[in-house]
């Protein structure tokens, strides 16, 4: 463990003029919209400004995957979060559906801890030229939608901190937006671990998180200068905000993490539905029936109900990622082929708020093509989404003013397999840039190999 490395005179300011942080607020919070619903499908694609977040802006482009390579069948499922060393970069993969493929091209804006731009030049984080043209890019092979797949990687940069990755079209307008990490692995020394939460019931259906940070460089109010945040699974969404460390113990330089309130909990859910679409000559995992000579294809999943109040079952999921593959071709990258897949959940009675598809198919975002229809007639909630081939895992939830709530369909328990990462943010005084000093990943109830 070392001391922060000295940042670029550039980043320099006069204390006086710039304050030693800025408070860390749920960036979720201005962007959620209310429990009667949010813009729709057109509506959504129709605004084209930027924002800070993962998000698509052309209905036309799908299948957005943002990762680390590592050459394993299964690293897709790594986040977009690299050493500030980025022994691997980090890559972007996504599908333009039909048109004609364009050189587009794709820069980098660092933003501060809150997700919001930073007052740096491009010169301050980057060695070279902030614009990346994509030029590896193919067409697919004989499918009954034709589309156009993108690959690109992320440059180095210099600085660790907050960075949105943007591909723009020739025209300038913003087509895919993805949020990436870049930690410093020398920063400070973080300690997460599964707790138990101080309570009677809710120790069987919620997770808690306790965590300690060692730092060795000189903080003058670290309760207040050290930002926080905690994820599970890898989520925006739900993300843990704005949590002080309980004990501050100065003579060790150790902050401590323990709260008695469900500050640091999360509901432990159920493991992930799924459903297996890698072939579509026959019905896989999950899939009721195909059609696979429509034009798109057709699927339609098995009739699915709630699990609120069903005791836990066990079984390996993805945590809510997807898998790109086709069974027939190989190469589900540009072989792959597009399906309308129909979902169909029974409820003898409407929830208490809109009820959508929720998982890293939609950005763990409610989308209006992931909205589902209450048929009162039949009992049962239906929508239909375009999807790409492969394994899908994704959860049911219900839109309400706080966020998600998939407990109303999905239930709670303390058995189920999650992973948890906890975020930790310094500015140094005087400086204009809000580094990512640690990070850490737990598995929670991780299964043996």
């Amino acid at each position: 463990m070392r001391l922060l490395p000295t940042l670029p005179l550039l980043l320099l300011a006069a204390t006086a003029c710039v304050p030693l942080g800025t408070p860390i607020t749920d960036p979720n919070a201005a962007r959620r919209p209310p429990a009667t619903g949010q813009k729709g499908g057109t509506e959504y694609y129709a605004d084209k400004t930027l924002r800070y977040e993962d998000a698509i802006y052309d209905p036309n482009v799908r299948t957005v995957q943002c990762y680390v390579p590592t050459g394993q069948a299964n690293e897709v499922f790594n986040p977009p979060i690299v050493s500030l060393g980025q022994g691997q970069p980090v890559m972007l993969e996504f599908d333009v559906i039909g048109g004609q493929g364009g050189r587009l091209s794709a820069k980098l804006v660092h933003c501060d801890v809150n997700w919001q731009p930073s007052v740096l030049t491009d010169m301050q984080f980057l060695s070279e030229i902030n614009e990346q043209f994509i030029t590896d890019y193919r067409v697919s092979n004989a499918t009954k939608v034709p589309y156009y797949h993108y690959r690109t990687q992320m440059p180095r940069v210099k600085l660790s901190g907050n960075y949105l990755w943007v591909v723009s079209s020739p025209g300038g307008t913003p087509l895919v937006s993805r949020r990436v990490l870049v930690y410093d692995e020398d920063g400070v020394q973080v300690v997460l671990k599964q707790g138990i939460p101080v309570a009677g019931a809710e120790r069987y259906t919620l997770q808690q998180l306790d965590f300690g940070i060692r730092y060795n460089m000189q903080i003058i109010n670290p309760s207040q200068e050290v930002k926080v945040v905690l994820r599970q699974n890898f989520r925006w969404d739900n993300a843990k905000y704005n949590l002080r460390p309980t004990f501050v113990r100065e003579a060790e330089r150790q902050l401590d993490y323990q709260y008695f309130n469900f500050e640091n909990t999360f509901p432990g859910l159920s493991e992930f539905r799924f459903f297996d679409l890698r072939t579509f000559r026959s019905a896989g995992v999950g899939v009721g029936q195909i059609d696979a000579n429509s034009a798109p294809r057709t699927a339609e999943l098995l009739p699915e109900t709630t699990r609120n109040g069903q005791r836990y079952t066990q079984y390996d999921d993805i945590n809510g990622q997807r898998v790109i593959e086709s069974r027939e071709y190989g190469n589900g990258a540009t072989n792959g082929d597009y399906l309308m897949v129909g979902f169909h959940l029974k409820a003898e009675q409407p929830a208490p708020g809109p009820v959508y598809v929720l998982g890293a198919l939609t950005d763990w975002q409610f989308k209006d093509e992931f909205k589902l229809t209450y048929d009162a007639v039949a009992q049962e909630y239906r929508g239909q989404a375009l999807l790409k081939q492969g394994y899908y895992n994704y959860i049911y939830a219900v839109q309400t003013p706080q966020g998600p709530n998939s407990v109303y369909w999905e239930g709670s328990h303390q058995e189920t397999e999650n992973r948890y990462d906890l975020l930790v943010y310094y500015r140094p005084p005087g400086t204009r840039a809000d580094l990512l000093i640690g990070y850490q990943t737990i598995d929670v109830n991780g299964r043996q190999p």
